[in-house]
């Protein structure tokens, strides 16, 4: 079967990892749902991954928003009071293993190549220290692995690789959505203020160390990108799930905020991508 070309540019949403504040992907979907654009290509690191891959799956963006209002750590994770005590005491890691249950339960065992939107997604491997890039196979453990803190939680076993969150080595994987064949590229950018975020617990602290790191590599990515949105979620801790409604506003009110702009680059993309396209069907002909 013949595949006809697009009629538009394909537009790539790409979103950072952040813990709790990552809920603010969430509030993004919503406006652009609202205001009729498409997004053909989702790609995410760890919070980024987990609900990019529940959106591809086409699991519409109320019921994600309302699982936010049910779900915890203890949901994702064995992490309770008496774990965080154990773990301070023994040499024993906890386990995200809850969370790739999770996930197969909301979306089924699905594949990559089984989701309705094209979508990939990174883990760090702690032997390597390579950036792991998941867009086919199983779902489930990718987003596991992207979302694994290092330090608290058991690295995944994946094939001959030992993985970890994914934010060590790309918080916003802009290169990952020009790979799956994204034109037009829009980055969710929900980095932390460190200067209002005082790490209290070894959680935190470890969380914390990640987000600096991937601030020092976000600069990079974000360069690759046409477009970034900034939710005001600076002082929302990794942890703290309880202010998803806070954070899922922040994502819709910066995303209204540049809905003008964005509007205007996918007019302006889709113009030259048309221009584009004739220009290649023409050189096509010529050559035959």
């Amino acid at each position: 079967m013949t595949l006809k070309p697009p009629e538009r540019p394909r537009i790539g949403l790409v979103l950072g990892g952040g813990g709790a504040r990552g809920l603010a992907h969430i509030g993004v979907f919503r406006v652009l749902e609202e205001a009729g654009l498409p997004v053909d290509i989702v790609t995410g690191t760890s919070v980024g991954a987990l609900v990019g891959a529940l959106y591809s799956s086409g699991i519409s963006i109320d019921r994600i928003e309302s699982m936010t209002e049910e779900i915890g750590w203890s949901d994702l994770t064995n992490i309770s009071a008496p774990s965080v005590v154990t773990l301070f005491l023994s040499e024993k890691l906890l386990s995200t293993e809850k969370m790739e249950k999770y996930i197969a339960d909301k979306i089924g065992n699905k594949r990559f190549d089984e989701l309705k939107i094209p979508f990939g997604c990174v883990a760090t491997d702690l032997r390597t220290g390579e950036k792991i890039i998941f867009y086919e196979g199983d779902v489930a453990p990718a987003v596991r692995a992207s979302a694994t803190i290092p330090g608290v939680f058991t690295p995944v076993e994946y094939r001959h690789r030992l993985l970890v969150d994914g934010g060590l080595v790309d918080n916003i994987p802009t290169d990952v959505a020009r790979m799956l064949k994204a034109d037009i590229i829009i980055a969710v950018n929900i980095s932390a203020d460190f200067t209002k975020n005082t790490p209290s617990n070894i959680m935190s602290v470890l969380s914390q160390s990640i987000s600096i790191q991937g601030e020092f590599l976000s600069g990079e990515q974000l360069k690759l990108t046409d477009l970034v949105i900034n939710p005001e979620v600076s002082d929302v801790g990794i942890h703290e799930l309880w202010r998803s409604r806070e954070c899922i506003d922040a994502g819709i009110v910066a995303t209204r905020k540049i809905m003008p702009k964005l509007k205007r680059l996918i007019i302006d993309r889709t113009y030259q991508w048309t221009i584009d396209q004739k220009v290649t069907a023409g050189s096509r002909t010529i050559e035959k």
